[in-house]
C-alpha cells in the first residue's frame, strides 16, 4: 500500500479547500466520511491521504470507497490498487455497468 506509513504522519491535516462548500465549524467528520474520502481521492495530495487515513483508519477508508457513487476510471483503478479492493465491490463500478447496459439496450 502506498500510504502504509500513515501512522508516522499523525500531524498531517486535510486542506480546507477540499471541502470548500461546507462550514468547517459544524462539519461532522464521521457522518460525511464518504464525501471526505471521495474528495481526497479526486483532488488530494499526499498529506491529505495521510490525514484521511489517520482520521478513518485503513478499514474505514476501504468501506467508504466501496460506497462512493461515482469515480472516474483513473480514480477507480488507483483506489483498487492502493487500497487492495476489487472493482466488483465498488458501488461506482456497479453503477457504471448499469448505465452501460441501459444505454446499450
Amino acid at each position: 500500500m502506498p500510504f502504509a506509513d500513515f501512522k508516522y504522519h499523525s500531524t498531517a491535516a486535510l486542506r480546507p479547500s477540499l471541502l470548500w462548500e461546507y462550514d468547517m465549524a459544524d462539519f461532522d467528520w464521521q457522518k460525511m466520511r464518504n464525501v471526505v474520502v471521495q474528495r481526497v481521492l479526486e483532488r488530494g495530495r499526499k498529506d491529505d491521504y495521510y490525514a484521511m487515513l489517520n482520521l478513518y483508519g485503513l478499514q474505514g477508508v476501504r468501506e467508504a470507497l466501496k460506497q462512493v457513487p461515482y469515480m472516474n476510471d483513473k480514480d477507480m483503478n488507483f483506489a483498487c490498487v492502493a487500497f487492495n479492493l476489487k472493482k466488483k465491490d465498488l458501488k461506482c463500478y456497479k453503477n457504471k455497468l448499469l448505465r452501460q447496459q441501459h444505454f446499450n439496450s
